[in-house]
Parts: C-alpha cells; sequence; structure tokens
C-alpha cells in the first residue's frame, strides 16, 4: 500500500457554481450532470467555510460560469473574505461588461478555453460555431484590461498533433501560460471516448513531442498534468509535485452546484455535502479520499519501476473506465509483463 503526505488542508478548491452551459461539447464531463443550485446566500455560506478552514483558492468552473448571475457578487464576497478567486470559460459571453465585471468583483484569473489554432478544429471540438474568434477576443480583452489571463487545452484527436501551433497563438496574444489537460473519460468524455480518445501509443508520442518543445519554450510556461509523463524520464518526465500520482482529494477538492464534495470534477463520487457537514473533518477522514490516497498497486502497476512517483496515474480516468482507483491509468502505455517477460 503506498501512503502519501498531504497538505492540513485542500490548496484549491474546484466550484462548480452551475451545470448550464451555452456550449455542448463533445468531451464535457459535466454536460449529463443534473444537479440542484444553491442560493446566493447559501454559496457565501460556502465561502465562510473554505476560509474558516483556511482554504484560500478557489476556481469556479461549470457548466459556464458567466452564465450565473450572481457570479460577481459571490467572487467578491469571497475576495473581501480573504478567498482569492479565479474562473475557467469558455469566453464565449466575455464582453466589456464582463471584464468590467471582473475587476469589480476582483477575481484573480480567469482561464479561457481553446483547444487548437485552427479556428474550425476549435469550434467542431467545442461544438459551437464562432467559439475560437469569441475565445481569442476574450483573451484580448483580458489582456487590454490587464487582467490576469492563462489558456486551458484538452487533447484529444483533433489536436494533438498540431500543439505547437497552439503555443505559437498563445505566444501572439501575450498569454504567459497554457495548461495541456490529458482527455477526461467522463461524462460525454465517457460517451464519444473512442472518437476522441489517443490511444496509449498515441499518448506516449504526444508527451515525447511536448516534452521536447517544452525545453525550447522560455517566455511561455506549458503546464501538463498527467502523473503517466513520469515514465518519460529521458525526456524530462513530470515536473516536480507536492505529491505523487494524481492530486484528486491530494491537493484539490471540487464543490458541486447543490453543495456535494468530490475528489475532483470529473469523479463523480460524493464524501459528503459542504453545507451539512464540516470539510476539515471530510479532508482528513473521508474512507474515499483516504482509499485515493493510500492506493495499491493492481495488474501491471505492481512491477512498475515508476509506481512510487505515477501512483497509477490519473485515479478519475481509471475509476470511470474500472470502477476502481487502484486499477492502471487506461491511457498507460507500459505494456503488462505477461505480454513482455522480463
Amino acid at each position: 500500500m503506498m501512503k502519501t503526505k498531504i497538505p492540513n488542508t485542500p490548496l484549491l478548491v474546484n466550484w462548480s457554481l452551475s451545470v448550464h452551459c451555452n456550449f455542448n461539447c463533445k468531451h464535457c464531463y459535466s454536460r449529463l450532470e443534473k444537479y440542484s443550485e444553491l442560493s446566493t446566500e447559501e454559496n457565501k455560506e460556502i465561502v465562510k467555510k473554505l476560509v474558516a478552514a483556511k482554504i484560500y483558492f478557489a476556481n469556479f468552473g461549470g457548466g459556464e460560469p458567466f452564465l450565473k448571475k450572481d457570479i460577481f457578487d459571490i467572487a467578491l464576497f469571497a475576495r473581501e473574505n480573504g478567498l482569492h478567486i479565479s474562473v475557467s470559460t469558455n469566453g464565449f459571453l466575455v464582453d466589456e461588461e464582463i471584464v468590467k465585471k471582473v475587476k469589480e468583483s476582483r477575481i484573480s484569473k480567469v482561464e479561457i478555453s481553446l483547444d487548437s489554432a485552427r479556428e474550425e478544429e476549435h469550434d467542431n471540438f467545442r461544438n459551437k460555431k464562432g467559439s475560437f474568434r469569441k475565445a481569442v477576443t476574450a483573451i484580448e480583452l483580458l489582456k487590454k484590461n490587464n487582467i490576469d489571463v492563462a489558456v486551458s487545452s484538452v487533447i484529444s484527436k483533433i489536436n494533438y498533433k498540431n500543439f505547437s501551433e497552439l503555443i505559437d497563438l498563445v505566444r501572439k496574444l501575450g498569454v504567459k501560460k497554457v495548461t495541456f489537460h490529458n482527455y477526461k473519460c467522463s461524462g460525454s468524455g465517457f460517451i464519444n471516448r473512442d472518437e476522441l480518445d489517443l490511444t496509449p501509443q498515441e499518448w506516449m508520442e504526444f508527451y515525447k513531442n511536448i516534452l521536447i518543445k517544452k525545453k525550447e519554450v522560455s517566455d511561455i510556461i506549458v503546464s501538463l498534468d498527467d502523473p503517466v509523463i513520469c515514465l518519460l524520464k529521458e525526456f524530462g518526465g513530470r515536473e516536480k509535485t507536492i505529491v505523487p500520482g494524481s492530486s484528486c482529494g491530494k491537493l484539490s477538492l471540487a464543490i458541486k452546484p447543490n453543495g456535494d464534495v468530490t475528489p475532483c470534477g470529473f469523479m463523480p463520487v460524493s464524501i459528503g455535502n459542504i453545507l451539512k457537514e464540516d470539510i476539515s473533518d471530510l479532508w482528513k477522514n473521508s474512507p474515499v479520499l483516504l482509499k485515493l490516497r493510500n492506493k495499491e498497486a493492481k495488474g501491471k502497476c505492481v512491477s512498475c519501476e515508476s509506481y512510487e512517483e505515477c501512483l497509477g496515474g490519473c485515479s478519475a480516468r481509471a475509476y470511470a473506465m474500472s470502477g476502481d482507483f487502484n486499477q492502471p491509468d487506461p491511457h498507460c502505455w507500459k505494456e503488462d509483463d505477461v505480454k513482455n517477460p522480463a
């Protein structure tokens, strides 16, 4: 059993105020979710609970957070109470008025989803004509108003060979950070995985290529969040992290629109409700979180020399595909020892 030392409190909470969205992305984890939404006052109560638990960073996601009418009221209340707020958005609704409200509510950072430097590819992936242009315009508006902005990109069949073009576009737009997220098999992402997800060998080739590119790029932070990258030590491997393996339930938690708490947004397993239970107690004592922090190697992970660093890869993806946190990440390209005897 692998035990992981974790912080005394989550470093970040990913908070979905709503699952409603103006897009219907093919990979969306939340599109099929159904939750009742809390009132403004109930969400402010959550802010108080997070601050009392010494949690100081939260990211509003969704759904599309800018569809939520009271988002700026909640964000300003959060900031006034010491909770820093960032927002992840598709950018479609960002205009001068939204930018003004972002500044007034003291939102710290806005992350825009941009999956390709090729307009048609992005629009097709997001199932929304004009979404590429809107995302680019949103970045330009935010930059113009001196708001910290980053780019988020989901890697899939449509863009894994063209990532260098996106890095070039990010540079042209004056953005200093782009995060490439591994494809998750949750929600619509599970339904469309055969069409959009890479094979393990394709993931290996993508990570080899982007690790090489990452070394060449000095003016932009290229961030990668996949534990299986540690298998590629000869290409630089995974950046040093606070905890090995997946960060789900070890560095962060997720809050759903009704207050339910999950290890991460991609893992539909509730550990409790923040309005009904103490978040610090859940963090320390949840049986689900304890399982994630004390994983047991199974299958090909048992004999893998990288297991202590990788811990089986993405726990959310393993759970989505097998129902077991401890199973090997289906993206892992390491062959079973049965197939390749020592």
